[in-house]
């Protein structure tokens, strides 16, 4: 037990030091745990663990990545890009990985290890190139969605790279019997349901697999989520999203098929499910735990004594990687009319090899297509590739954009107000209406709620409503708050207003947050988080029935009006004169300052304001004239 503490706060701590200074220095948090393995590779030798036993642990990440970006791909903006992900991101894989392969066999490669070889040098890093675009602000720049459009169309050929790559190994003699091609992921498993079964049993038995992923994601998951909000405990949800991840992948490795396929297929599936972001929310943060720790067992496992007995070969191959990429980018880039500085972005950005190559590196000698020797030099070009992409960035930034005519601005667009992106925490009898009114003014909304039995009954009218605790940061941000423009805060509970409030005004300083208070002592508390448009959910109606109370007694409907604004003049008065003494967490009636405060205002402003209503009241004054009128 103490071994496997030690050894966990070992790459914990190699993780939570490096990634930041990672960041900290626009190198990106990949990079980050890649130095991190580099530091403590020395350690875990002489601690005696097995580095390649915790990768393949690690690789689970990967498998809950390729789920997330199936999550993300609705149909229809897939069929939107169609165009660019069939001949932007499709051209820059076939035609990278046949120019990497001929060289492969021109150096001495038989033709399935070359083949392998273009597959894998073909990918880019999505983390890398995503990362910095956003920080950059480039990601919304025609460079930055051409960029998109590659690294989304490598994302899914990842899939068929996985069924093609153990095939080869069929072709380079390098195996005994069809049971040793198996998945990575799956040589340890003993239980198969495909065993002894002829060719088209099989492919029966798989097609029934993959039909039920595709059943139970849409007629399972809504129910599942419903029974396990009932308890309405945020761990169960996180275990429930884990469940359905690795119950997928259990089935797919049953009959054969590689798990991140099966994963993959069930993200896709439920791209447009009303638990889509609660499902992210929850996943995400163990896929980044795994794939850091997947990140920090590669930069372990670099043969150090090859890098420097090799060091011209490896340096001259990563060099010539990034020549041919860039080649290729650079030419598909003016055949689909990416312009200017945008062309070199695409170019540049996109030419390191990506994390899914170390995956498949791994794959590839599990499978015994390649040697461990070849992957071992393979993998120290990967690692120098990605080493290398920040400079990329840098002399784009330092250089392109000076010498180009056409220069991308640092700046997102800007966004028309039928797509400005605005999130609502909270459906009900509040954030329903702004919801409906935002919506018949042409705004584009998410809506985010906790409650899923009125998740279902909005889903009767059309609303599209997302099942989650909005004041999970992790359900923030799959709900898109780094892009957001507007937070609406309209949730019941006053604790958990004021917990959204306080994160998002510290975290997310540039989103403009209107928040529902309980009362006015709420409305101090989130004024001191720095929220600024603050609603008192009661406020206004009581003003209009104060003023039909005038009404009703005989009162002209100008003067109750005018009655009416004179009263809430007074008590908005009142909250600023009182607001800096007020203390947060201390009873109102226990603070002496602020019951001192209230009594002296009452005793300055309100004699006058009682006559101001007395005399409206009897027509010694005329009432302003108004558009209530």
């Amino acid at each position: 037990m103490t071994d496997i503490l030690l050894i966990t706060f070992v790459f914990l701590v190699a993780g939570v030091v490096a990634a930041p200074l990672a960041s900290r220095f626009s190198l990106g948090s990949v990079l980050g745990y890649l130095l991190a393995g580099i530091a403590i590779s020395p350690l875990l030798s002489l601690l005696g663990v097995n580095v390649s036993s915790v990768q393949h642990v690690a690789e689970f990440g990967v498998v809950m990545m390729l789920f997330l970006v199936g999550l993300e791909l609705e149909p229809k903006q897939l069929w939107a890009m169609k165009y660019r992900l069939m001949g932007l991101g499709g051209g820059q894989i076939l035609i990278t990985a046949a120019i990497i392969a001929a060289i492969a066999v021109a150096l001495g490669q038989s033709w399935p290890v070359a083949i392998a070889i273009g597959l894998m040098f073909s990918l880019s890093s999505t983390a890398i190139v995503l990362q910095t675009l956003n920080e950059k602000g480039l990601m919304h720049s025609d460079g930055g969605r051409a960029s998109f459009s590659v690294l989304l169309t490598q994302d899914i050929a990842v899939i068929p790279m996985l069924v093609l790559l153990p095939l080869l190994a069929l072709d380079s003699g390098a195996v005994a019997s069809s049971s040793e091609v198996v998945s990575h992921s799956t040589a340890a498993t003993e239980i198969s349901l495909v065993a002894g079964l002829s060719s088209w049993q099989t492919a029966l038995v798989t097609i029934c697999a993959i039909l039920l992923v595709v059943g139970g994601g849409n007629y399972l998951t809504a129910p599942i989520f419903r029974y396990v909000a009932m308890a309405r405990l945020s761990e169960l949800f996180t275990a429930t999203a884990l469940m359905f991840v690795v119950g997928v992948a259990l089935l797919m490795s049953l009959v054969g098929v590689s798990p991140a396929l099966g994963t993959f297929l069930a993200g896709l599936v439920l791209s447009n499910s009303a638990y889509k972001h609660e499902l992210e929310a929850n996943i995400d943060p163990v896929k980044g735990l795994l794939l850091g720790l997947f990140f920090i067992t590669v930069g372990a496992r670099i043969d150090f004594a090859l890098l420097i007995a090799d060091f011209g070969l490896i340096l001259g191959l990563t060099l010539l990687l990034y020549l041919i990429k860039a080649s290729v980018l650079f030419g598909l880039a003016a055949i689909f009319k990416v312009q200017g500085s945008n062309k070199w972005l695409l170019a540049l950005g996109v030419s390191q090899v990506g994390e899914f190559a170390f995956v498949l590196l791994s794959f590839t000698v599990a499978n015994h297509v390649l040697s461990q020797s070849l992957a071992d030099i393979l993998m120290l070009v990967v690692a120098m590739s990605m080493l290398l992409s920040p400079l990329m960035f840098i002399f784009y930034e330092k250089v392109i954009l000076k010498r180009c005519s056409a220069k991308v601005s640092n700046k997102a667009d800007d966004i028309p107000a039928s797509d400005a992106k605005i999130i609502i925490a909270g459906s009900g009898r509040v954030g329903g209406i702004v919801d409906r009114m935002l919506r018949s003014a042409g705004f584009a909304t998410t809506v985010i709620d906790y409650s899923h039995e009125r998740l279902e009954a909005l889903e009767r009218f059309k609303v599209t409503t997302y099942f989650g605790d909005a004041t999970q940061p992790s359900l923030l941000h799959s709900a898109g708050i780094n892009d957001a423009k507007l937070l609406v805060v309209a949730l019941d509970e006053k604790e958990q207003i004021s917990k959204l409030v306080q994160h998002v005004t510290k975290a997310y300083p540039q989103v403009h947050v209107i928040a529902r208070a309980v009362d006015r002592h709420h409305v101090y508390d989130l004024y001191a988080y720095g929220c600024r448009d603050i609603i008192r959910e009661t406020f206004d109606s009581s003003l209009r029935m104060g003023r039909s109370a005038f009404e009703a007694l005989g009162i002209s409907k100008a003067a109750a009006e005018e009655m009416k604004e004179v009263f809430n003049d007074y008590d908005r008065q009142n909250m600023i004169e009182v607001a800096d003494v007020y203390r947060i967490g201390v009873p109102v009636h226990e603070n002496d300052a602020y019951v001192e405060r209230v009594f002296e205002f009452q005793q300055t402003y309100a004699p006058s304001m009682e006559a101001k209503l007395r005399r409206l009241r009897d027509g010694v004054d005329q009432p302003q004239k108004s558009t209530a009128e």
